[in-house]
Formats: C-alpha cells, structure tokens, sequence
C-alpha cells in the first residue's frame, strides 16, 4: 500500500477512528488493532509474504523469551547466531542469491570452467532489509543485556510489523519503539496536529519534487547516450533531489503517521544537502542505517580507537556493507566505497567531529566558507549518486565521462526552468526549517494562523498541480 495512493488515505482513518475510538480503553487491543493493520498494509503488496514476517517474528521473539531465562554464555552465543542465521539468510536468498550466482559463474568462466547453474526467478519482498535489522537489533539487544526480552507476543509482533515505518524505515530499535507499544498511549493533540503537518510535507517531497525529478532524471539516465555531459550533469542533480525529497518524503510521512497512533520514531532526515563535509553528511542522511551500522558493525569491529590499518579497514566495512545493502549490484558497492574514500581524510586528520551543529545556527545566511563547503560537499554527493543510481558499472563509468568531456560545456538539450525553480524554493524553505524536524514544524506556522493555513493551502495546491500522471513507488521499496 503506497502513502500516496487512495488506498492509503481510506485505510488510515479507518485504523485512527478504530484506534482511538472502539479500542483506546484496552491498550491489548490497541496492539492486537496495531499487529492486524499492518499485516493488511504488508499484505496489500503480496499476501504470501505475510508467512516470512510472521516466520522471522516468531524465530526472534522465541529466541528472545530464551535469551531471558538462559545464562550460560555459550548457549546464549548458539541462539544469538540462530537468529543472525535465520534473518541474514533469508535476506541473502531472496536479496543476493542471483548476485553471488551469476558473479560465481563469471569467476569460474574466467579461468576457464562452465558451471551450469541457473538463475532464480526470485521476488524481492518488500522491506525485507528493514524489518530485518530491525528484528536483529532486538536479538542482538537482548544478547547484550541492554534491553529485557518481552513476553507479550502480540506487541513484538506490532513492533517487528509496525505498519508507518515498516518498508522503508526508519529502522527503529527495540529499546525505543517496544516500550512505548507495551506502555499505554494517550493521545495528544498538538503531536497529532504536528504529525498532520509532517505528513503533509512528506507528501509535498514526494510528489512535487521527488516525482517531477524523477521523469527527468528516468528519461536522461535511460538514454544517457543521447545526452552531453552538461545534460547528464543536470540528471544527476535531479536525481539527487528525487531520491532525497522520495526518501525523506516517506519518512516524514511514516513518522508523521506514527504520531497520529501516540509513537514516537527516531529522525531520520536532518537537512542532509547542508552539509559541509561528508562525516556532516552521513550524520544527516538516513540516520536510522546509519546509526544502525555504527552500533551493530563499525562499533564491535573496535570503531576509530585503533590504529591507522584499523581505521581505514573499518571505515571501509562499514560503508560497503552499507551499500551492498543497498542492493546485489556492484554499482552499489562502488557507492560505499566511494563515501569511504570521501570520508578517510576526515577521520584521519581527526575532523570528523567538526561540524556537529547546524550550519550557520546563529545567522540567516551562511559565510563564504561555509557556503564553499557546502557546495564542494553537495557536488561530491551528487558524483556518488551516479553510481547508487547507473544500471551497471559500465553505464556509470560512460556516464562520468561524457560529464568530464568536453560536452559538459554546450547547451544542455534539457532545461525544465520550472522544476528547477521549484526546486529553489523548495531548498529556501529547507534552509529556513534546517534547525527544526521538518519543514513545517517552525514557530512562524504556530504563531501566524492565517500565514500557517495559507501554506497549508498552498501546498495542497502544489501537490494536485505537480502530480505526475506515473504512479512512481517510493525507490526505497526495492531495497
């Protein structure tokens, strides 16, 4: 079920009116309300499904309750590895199996040898990544003590399939989520009020920016052999605007949504485009991963505490596995690796650490300076993307060059004046929110009602005027 679809805006009402009206005085039946709307919202995509997110709940709550009453620490490291096996395995089949495949074959056929093995026609399930970490970091949680398994298996199951964040994140951890689904919730009408508004942003990246960018950046992308460099630079930049304003869209409107219930989710956006250097950066984009990672990997690995080998191999784990999490394609391998040589400079001259505030906090403009490392570190960006987005390696090693050529200097063949003028205003709105959540928490919308339904309105507006004819899905559904 797509946030942007009719379907979606029948099906919220529906659970809100049932959550809060019909069985707001029985907190076992708001989870039971809870754990049935988001199966029907999973199953919506492919009912089969269902049976592997009913499957890995249930290996990691029985692995949970076990991981309370056991002590021995041998056995307790058996069920630990149960659980990692079970969740890592099911993602590596259905994720990466045609992947090592056909990478396999390419090996031996190098050197000489046929192997007869055939590819899987396999469908990829919907947020399988995303629930997964997030059964694991229960699992792994559990493990190490910091968080008491629960007995209640109707909440774990609301936890693992919570319906607002459950394709594409945020990945929440137990320690936030699971006490607050086995804890009575209220309901508050200023969260509420301010979830409707992060909804409706949400839905304002989405479908205005993330979507409009996309059919520029499909178009040039898919026939980038027909373009100049200065054309395929333009893509590029659209792409990195659609797969921000689709990706950050989906979480403002999943944490948005989750406030309408009485959650609280972690924030996985932060102005991301306003970094000034990619450590800034990584701290801003897709928080959720990755903190996820830096917890879970980068930490047990011995972080930045060792020596210069450690650091540098670290570094690297962590940001390839990011991106072969991404998806089984050396494209997305390449990205991670590619933000890993980015940010080494950093880490080893010890300026990771150097821009944790905000960018020019105390002023409405920012410096020169900043202004510069703004820019350098947007257009490092935007050279990344091209491989997160580029079919195979050989399409983005042809795409760069043709930017790096000569032809970066003609006339682009494609120059939406519109949607770039868009996306001006949509980056000075940006700028004017960056200390806040999102875009329209601000406290100019709370003083000024007439200036705050005015905006309301005028985005509505923008949303029926700039909606694509395509039903494009969230990009994060694929991963």
């Amino acid at each position: 079920m797509l946030f942007n679809s009719l379907d979606f805006a029948i099906f919220l009402p529906i659970v809100f009116i049932l959550y809060w009206f019909v069985v707001n005085k029985n907190l076992k039946h708001q989870n039971i309300l809870i754990a049935i709307a988001s199966y029907v919202f999973y199953g919506w995509w492919d009912w089969r499904f269902l049976a592997l997110i009913l499957f890995s709940t249930l290996v990691d709550y029985v692995i949970g309750v076990s991981l309370g009453k056991e002590q021995n620490l041998y056995k307790r490291k058996v069920l630990l590895w149960i659980s990692i096996i079970v969740n890592l395995g099911f993602l590596g089949f259905f994720k990466y199996y045609n992947f090592f495949l056909d990478n396999f074959k390419s090996a031996f056929t190098f050197f000489g040898f046929e192997i007869n093995a055939n590819s899987l026609n396999i469908i990829l399930p919907v947020g399988i990544s995303f629930y997964t970490f997030q059964t694991l970091s229960y699992t792994i949680d559990v493990y190490k003590k910091r968080l008491e398994p629960t007995k209640d298996f109707i909440s774990f199951a609301a936890f693992v399939s919570f319906f607002p964040q459950l394709v594409a994140g945020p990945i929440e951890r137990a320690t936030n989520l699971l006490p607050q689904i086995l804890n009575k919730r209220k309901f508050e009408y200023n969260e509420a009020v301010d979830g409707l508004r992060q909804i409706l942003w949400g839905l304002f990246k989405k479908i205005v920016i993330a979507d409009n960018c996309a059919t520029y950046a499909n178009l040039i992308f898919n026939n980038s052999a027909d373009y100049s460099g200065s054309t395929l630079l333009i893509g590029a930049i659209f792409f990195t605007f659609q797969i921000y304003g689709d990706f950050s869209g989906y979480s403002d409107i999943a944490i948005g949504t989750s406030r309408l219930f009485g959650f609280n989710l972690m924030q996985n956006f932060a102005f991301p485009y306003f970094s000034r250097d990619i450590a800034e950066f990584w701290r801003r984009w897709h928080i959720s991963l990755s903190t996820w990672f830096r917890d879970y990997l980068y930490i047990p690995l011995g972080g930045s505490k060792g020596g210069t080998w450690m650091k540098v191999r670290n570094t690297f784990i962590i940001f390839i596995v990011s991106g072969f999490w991404h998806g089984a394609n050396w494209t997305f391998v390449v990205w991670g690796a590619l933000n890993a040589l980015y940010f080494l400079p950093l880490l080893l001259t010890k300026r990771n650490r150097q821009n944790m505030e905000v960018v020019a906090g105390d002023s409405y403009f920012p410096n020169i300076k900043e202004l510069g490392q703004m820019f350098f570190t947007f257009s490092l960006t935007v050279l990344a993307w091209i491989f997160f987005r580029a079919d195979d390696m050989h399409h983005a090693m042809r795409y760069l060059s043709e930017i790096f050529s000569n032809s970066i200097l003609v006339k682009p063949e494609l120059f939406p004046k519109e949607l770039l003028l868009l996306l001006n205003i949509f980056l000075l709105i940006e700028w004017i929110a960056r200390k806040h959540k999102h875009a329209l928490e601000g406290p100019i919308l709370i003083k000024y009602k007439a200036l705050r339904w005015t905006i309301y309105l005028a985005i509505i507006i923008f949303i029926f005027l700039f909606r694509t004819s395509d039903k494009i899905e969230f990009i994060y559904f694929q991963f």
